[in-house]
């Protein structure tokens, strides 16, 4: 269970990350959110695809790196196999702590979390309390996520507005035989991306919403990527 405490140099001087990664670590997971303005990064390694959250109520969009459960084909060793890692994962065991004044947010950290650590990994703190190189980044980062989630919202309304999300199974058949199916997540309709007119266009453009739009679009050549990656570990079983 999550253990959030507000990150202060009293409570954490001595606090330390682990920062390697490992299924150890949680990093054992299909997939992970991401955000229009991380699209273009995100697409150069990752298939980007739009899910249902557990209530069917709202879209959101994520980044894979499996088929299945707990399924992460980056992951080689303690090493994230990747020139990217999406913010959402990369700033793991921390998180925003979100307050009634605008601006007043705090650095949480989940004090649960397998990368807490008091011997070994990366100090939060240098011993005359001042934040390491490494804690220095976290809060920047936080806000980028914080402010990307926000935009996410909006960005969702207006590929509804257009109609742009379908339905999206893919089957793969790997080397062995084996099939895998890949259901439950949406896509951007490229046909009615083509067909849309100039004002419509234009309306995506001046929210900032049509290069992620493309980006979204062209991440799913990642798609065979992964697949490759699939089959290099089925190929060493």
């Amino acid at each position: 269970m999550a253990r959030h405490e507000v990150v202060t140099v009293e409570a954490h001087r001595n606090l330390r990350v682990k920062t390697q990664r490992s299924a150890a670590m949680g990093d054992a997971t299909m997939l992970c959110l991401t955000f229009p303005d991380e699209f273009r990064r995100v697409q150069n390694e990752y298939p980007i695809v739009f899910q249902l959250n557990a209530e069917r109520t709202q879209y959101r969009p994520v980044a894979l790196f499996g088929f299945e459960r707990d399924e992460n084909l980056f992951l080689q060793g303690d090493k994230w196999d990747a020139r990217y890692m999406p913010l959402a994962m990369d700033v793991q065991p921390f998180l925003i702590g979100l307050s009634n004044e605008p601006g007043a947010e705090q650095v949480h950290i989940d004090m649960a979390s397998p990368r807490i650590a008091q011997n070994d990994g990366l100090r939060l703190f240098n011993e005359d309390g001042r934040p390491t190189a490494f804690f220095d980044a976290i809060p920047g980062k936080l806000g980028a996520l914080h402010v990307g989630f926000q935009r996410t919202q909006a960005y969702i309304e207006a590929l509804l507005k257009y109609e742009l999300l379908e339905p999206f199974v893919l089957e793969v058949q790997m080397k062995d035989g084996s099939k895998h199916r890949l259901v439950g997540f949406h896509t951007l309709n490229e046909e009615k991306l083509r067909a849309l007119d100039g004002a419509a266009l234009g309306d995506l453009q001046k929210d900032g919403f049509l290069m992620p739009t493309f980006m979204a679009v062209a991440s799913l050549s990642n798609l065979t990527k992964l697949t490759d990656r699939k089959n290099a570990t089925i190929a060493h079983v």
